[in-house]
C-alpha cells in the first residue's frame, strides 16, 4: 500500500496512524525527534557512539510499547522517559564492565580571559560539569539535565519522569546546589549564584 506523507500532522496524529499499522507515521515521529533523544543520551553516556546506541535503542523500545501509549501525556514526554530510562540500563551496563575514572581540578579561577589560562580554565569547568552530572544519582542526574539543560518545565519533567512535581523542584534545587559546590572548586563564582 503507497503511504503519504502529510508534513503538517501533529504528533498526536502521527502517533494515532502509527498504531494502526502507518510505519511512516512514526518515522516522522523518529526524524522530528532524534536530535534532541541524541543529545539526551549523549547527557548520560559521554560517549557520541553510545548515545547513538541509547538512542536507536529508544525508539525500538517506544516503537514496540506505541499500542500501549495512551495519549496522556504528549509523545515527547513518554518519549523521554523511554531515553531516560535506556540511557540508565545504558550506564549500569557500562559501569559493570569498567571501573569508574576520577578527574583533579585546580583550585581557584583568578585569571585573566584573553589568556592560555583561560582556556584551560574552561576545560577544568567543563570537566567539573560532567564530573558533577556523574556523581549525581541517576534521578538528580535526570531531572537537572531536563531542566537546564534541555528547558523542560517542571510538570512536563514530572510527567517524563513520572513523579510530583514537588518532587521534581526539590531534585533540581538540590542538583543544583551539588552543581554550585562542585564548580566552586575551580572557580569561585561556581554557578553564579548568590551565596551567603
Amino acid at each position: 500500500m503507497l503511504s503519504i506523507q502529510h508534513p503538517g500532522r501533529t504528533d498526536l496524529q502521527l502517533v494515532r496512524c502509527a498504531q494502526s499499522g502507518e510505519t511512516a507515521a512514526f518515522n516522522q515521529l523518529v526524524t522530528k525527534y532524534r536530535p534532541q533523544v541524541v543529545q539526551l543520551a549523549m547527557r548520560f553516556t559521554d560517549n557520541a557512539a553510545d548515545a547513538e546506541d541509547v538512542a536507536q535503542e529508544a525508539f525500538i523500545s517506544a516503537f514496540r510499547g506505541l499500542h500501549h501509549f495512551r495519549c496522556e501525556s504528549t509523545f515527547y514526554t513518554w518519549l523521554y522517559r523511554i531515553t531516560i530510562n535506556t540511557a540508565k540500563d545504558a550506564l549500569n551496563s557500562r559501569n559493570r564492565e569498567h571501573a569508574d575514572g576520577t578527574i583533579e581540578s585546580p583550585n581557584d579561577c583568578d585569571i585573566d580571559h584573553d589568556t592560555p589560562e583561560h582556556l584551560a580554565l574552561t576545560d577544568d569547568v567543563n570537566g567539573m560539569v560532567d564530573a558533577g552530572l556523574a556523581a549525581l544519582s541517576d534521578a538528580f542526574r535526570a531531572a537537572i539535565i531536563l531542566r537546564e539543560i534541555d528547558g523542560l518545565s517542571y510538570k512536563e519533567i514530572a510527567a517524563a519522569m513520572a513523579i510530583p512535581v514537588g518532587t521534581v523542584r526539590s531534585r533540581v534545587f538540590r542538583a543544583r546546589n551539588f552543581m554550585d559546590r562542585q564548580l566552586r572548586q575551580v572557580c569561585t563564582a561556581g554557578l553564579g549564584r548568590h551565596s551567603k
